[in-house]
């Protein structure tokens, strides 16, 4: 079992190597079109939510598989480990990592001192969780911004977390944190004129790689130009979240309906030279609606389908 979770490990990282051992030649081609150059850069993924189809787990992974996906994300810290390496050794789709469970009722920006212990605790069984199963990256939501003023609740989330980042990484796992709908870092009644500059200055307080952007592409369109937020978060993306959105309705869809740019965000996701994970965040379904979903991963990032 942990011989096969170190080979989806060692997968993902020696694919990122050969990626980035030619990205300059990447580059040139990327100054002109930026179409085509996600192809065998980019790696699909979804949320296991999304799988409502199959009774066990290895069920499950067996469809994500088969609707074209390259990995999935669980849920930590809640996993049963041995259930999720014979899954995977059964199927062989890797886990590219977890959502921390929880993080919305129990946050790091909360007043209270025991809760906030509860939700470092928690992050830390995530990240011990996810590198058990082979995964990179925790996804995290911080808080919500009505737990105080905003360079309260900045100061007391970003030394909660601080406290998980050597475990992090120790261990070589992510601390990926979400752009949500969470009142904090942008201006939840403000337009789509707003830029990602509070979410840069709130990454880099952490002073370290191992904290990131798991950045969802549909959740901040409404706020400003995803591909400007991708340029402006740079090489602190580490992994991408993705759903559809229509400022016009003002409601989310599914991935490539709505008015969301998805060329401006191919386009930046190549000045960037983004290698790594996309995880489909939206409705699912049984194994017909997975593959309209990964259908619909392929036509937005112009990826060619798979054979």
């Amino acid at each position: 079992m942990r011989d096969t979770t170190s080979l989806s490990r060692r997968r993902f990282v020696q694919l990122a190597a050969v990626a980035a051992a030619s990205s300059p030649l990447l580059a040139r081609g990327a100054e002109e079109s930026s179409e085509g150059y996600l192809n065998g850069r980019l790696y699909k993924t979804l949320k296991i939510g999304m799988v409502r189809a199959g009774k066990s787990l290895e069920e499950k992974f067996a469809i994500a598989k088969e609707a074209g996906f390259d990995g999935i994300e669980l849920n930590a810290p809640t996993l049963d480990i041995e259930e999720v390496r014979a899954a995977i050794k059964a199927t062989g789709l890797p886990v590219d990592g977890t959502v921390n469970a929880g993080h919305w009722s129990v946050r790091h920006t909360d007043a209270d001192d025991a809760t906030r212990a509860k939700a470092l605790e928690s992050l830390k069984q995530a990240l011990r969780q996810t590198h058990a199963v082979g995964g990179n990256s925790v996804l995290l939501v911080v808080g919500v911004g009505t737990d105080g003023p905003e360079e309260e609740i900045w100061k007391r989330s970003v030394e909660n977390i601080s406290k998980a980042v050597p475990l992090a990484a120790e261990l070589g796992i992510h601390i990926a944190i979400e752009n949500v709908w969470n009142k904090f870092c942008y201006d939840h009644e403000g337009d789509h004129t707003q830029t990602a500059d509070k979410f840069v200055k709130y990454v880099d307080d952490f002073h370290s790689p191992w904290v990131g952007m798991q950045f969802d592409i549909g959740n901040h369109w409404k706020y400003g130009s995803m591909g400007d937020w991708i340029r402006q978060l740079d090489k602190r993306v580490v992994k991408l979240d993705l759903k559809g959105f229509s400022r016009e309705m003002n409601k989310f869809t599914k991935i490539g309906e709505g008015d969301l740019d998805w060329a401006d965000v191919r386009k930046a996701l190549t000045e960037i030279q983004y290698t790594g994970w996309a995880a489909a965040e939206v409705g699912g379904g049984d194994l017909e609606r997975l593959k309209e979903v990964s259908a619909n991963m392929d036509r937005v990032f112009g990826l060619t389908p798979k054979a």
